[in-house]
Parts: C-alpha cells; structure tokens; sequence
C-alpha cells in the first residue's frame, strides 16, 4: 500500500501518479492490486469480466488483418498486458473498461456495500477503476467475444457498487444487463421529465438493437413516449427490432452520416425531442444532434463520445439541446433494468440471442 492516507474512493490505491500528483483510480495509470484489504474495502474471487463494448471494439479492429481473419490469441495478449501493467483493465486508447462477476472472498470490517462472504456478484462500477489482478493468463479465453472467463480477483472500495447476482437469470445474462443497466434509468428519467411537464415526447435511440439500445427503447416506452424511433446499421439488426413493439419506426441508417441520418429520421417522424446514442463507434455526436428538435435532448450513452465534438458541433449547428452524459449510475439502476429484461419477451429474446453468440465466438 501507498503512504496516502486511507479513502473510500480508492485514493489510497493509487501508484502513478503518486505523491502530491495522486489522482483518484478512474484517471490513474496504475493501481495497486494486492489483495490485502483496508477497512472498508471488499475482495472479489473474478470469475467473468465483460468488456465494454467501445474497448472490445477497438481492440477486435486493431487485431483484425488485412484478410478480415480476428486474431483472437492478440486480443488475449493485449487485455493481459494492460492488466498486468495497470493494475486494472482500462484500455488505453478509449479510456474504458467493463465490469465482472465473482464471488465475494473476503469483506472489510467497515464495509458499507452490505456484501457477504460467498456472496456471486455483479460489480456495477468500472473495470477502470477496480483494482484487479490475474491469475490464470487469460487461458480460457479465445479473444473473440467481451466475455472473458477467467481467473484473479478485484478490490472493491468503500464508496464502490456491486449487486448479487438475482437467482432467476443464467449469471452471464443478468451480467449483460448489468452491464448497461444506467441507460434505461436515465432515458426513463428524461422521459418523465417531459411527461411531468405535460409533453409526451418523441425518443430515437441511436444503436437500437444493441444492448443499451434496447434496453433504452423499452424504458422510453415504459416512461411514456409513444412515438420511438430506432435507429440501426444494417437490415439484420432491423429484422430484430420489427414485431417487437419496442418501436414504432426501425430505420437503417449510418449514425455517423449526418445528412443521411437527418433525412432518414425526418421520414420517420422527426426531429424527435430526446436521442440517445448507444453506438460504439466515434463520430455519432453532430448527427444525433442533427436529429434532435430544438429545445430537446441528447444523452450520450456511449465510451466512443468525444464531448468535445458534441459541445462545439452544438454551437456549430445552432442547436440548442440540452446534452447529457450517460454516467452509468442512477439510484436503482440494475433492478429497474433487470425488471424491463423479466417484463419483455422481446427484449430477453434480444440479449438472449446476443449472449448465445458471444458464448459461441461470433458476436
């Protein structure tokens, strides 16, 4: 352990920078991992981490060869390097991480997380600031899909946020929701937001088929918007969404291309009064704004955001919407995602199907 003193935010975990320069976890280089434990912390026995999906993404494209062959056993080498390096998984090139689950192996007298021993988990913070260490090289994993089976443990902090796994839903599923789980909140509250003031709004949700995205849809709708508008990239993510009542209009459009993605929203009934943009890829941030009423609202659910592009293509444009960042974290997050997953054969259809394949290498 450092010299710093003790902190329920993980301050005292931090080794680079060190000194008068210490920093909190989420922006350090690097963190001490070593399991022992401070008073309020937890240990976590890992038994799966979930990638996030702008971190897979960009690790699966920079070790895809000229032939379109995934080199699997690369992916495999880079995620260990960065978490021997680190202390924690956090990908350096998008700055995020993902989450796990494990059991719990050991808790801190002062813990306030109300976990116990023998407790399976999900944390609900990021890998990119959970201490994390790894045992077993990553030998269970292929490399080709977000979910990495393998071996180590994880530090948890006093001011950290982990759920027990819910007994009803296979572990790896319930993961996935989790995942995720601070999108539909908050679409849910920007929407009753407009609800409360008397305007039933319209919502598109950029990346609709995803995970977040669908997600996003089913909360919109939940909270009241009756017309919703997914947006996806190809018709095979289209045929997923149509007949499941989660929207209205399915539109197959390029979210970075803003002209096109305008015209193709303008058919479908917009400009809309709330976007979300759930896509993994950079460059969505001017045409969701392009697509979005004046007076409305962006939240921008996606690690691959640059909000430096989507605060000066808001001047650029004249835009004025209110724009919002998709923090992960709002109170009661996994058990309302969890309760939209249960409520929706559509939606468990979706993650069901995206799970399968991710299990079997080809998400």
């Amino acid at each position: 352990m450092t010299a710093v003193p003790h902190s329920p935010f993980g301050v005292h975990r931090v080794l680079d920078p060190a000194g008068d320069a210490v920093t909190l976890p989420q922006s350090a280089r690097r963190l001490d991992a070593s399991p022992q434990l401070g008073p309020d912390e937890v240990r976590v026995d890992v038994e799966v981490l979930n990638l996030d999906a702008a971190s897979y993404r960009q690790l699966r494209e920079k070790h895809t060869g000229p032939t379109g062959h995934v080199h699997g056993h690369s992916i495999r080498s880079e995620v260990l390097e960065i978490v021997e390096d680190r202390g924690k998984m956090q990908n350096p090139v998008t700055g995020s991480g993902g989450m796990l689950i494990g059991t719990v192996a050991e808790v801190g007298p002062q813990s306030p997380l109300g976990l116990r021993v023998g407790d399976r988990v999900a944390t609900l913070v990021s890998l990119s600031l959970t201490p994390l260490a790894i045992t077993d090289r990553l030998a269970s994993w292929d490399g080709l899909s977000e979910r990495v089976p393998t071996r180590g443990h994880a530090i948890l902090f006093g001011r950290s946020i982990a759920a027990v796994l819910p007994e009803d839903l296979e572990p790896d599923l319930a993961l996935m929701v989790m995942d995720v789980c601070g999108a539909p909140a908050l679409v849910r509250r920007v929407v009753q937001g407009y609800v409360v003031r008397g305007h039933v709004p319209s919502v598109a949700v950029l990346g609709g088929a995803g995970k977040s995205g669908s997600l996003s849809l089913a909360a919109a709708r939940d909270a009241g918007a009756v017309h919703r508008v997914a947006v996806v990239p190809f018709e095979r993510e289209a045929d997923l969404l149509r007949g499941t009542g989660l929207a209205e209009e399915v539109v197959v459009a390029d979210a970075r291309a803003p002209l096109a993605l305008e015209r193709a929203v303008r058919a479908a009934g917009g400009p809309v009064d709330v976007t979300v943009v759930c896509v993994d890829v950079p460059g969505c941030e001017q045409p969701a704004l392009m697509i979005t009423a004046q007076g409305g609202t962006v939240v921008y659910f996606s690690m691959a955001t640059s909000f430096a592009a989507a605060a000066l293509g808001a001047e650029g444009l004249a835009a004025d919407v209110t724009m919002l960042v998709g923090n992960g974290y709002t109170p009661g997050h996994a058990d309302y995602a969890l309760s939209l997953l249960r409520g929706d054969a559509a939606v468990r259809g979706l993650f069901e199907s995206r799970l399968a394949a991710e299990q079997t290498g080809h998400a």
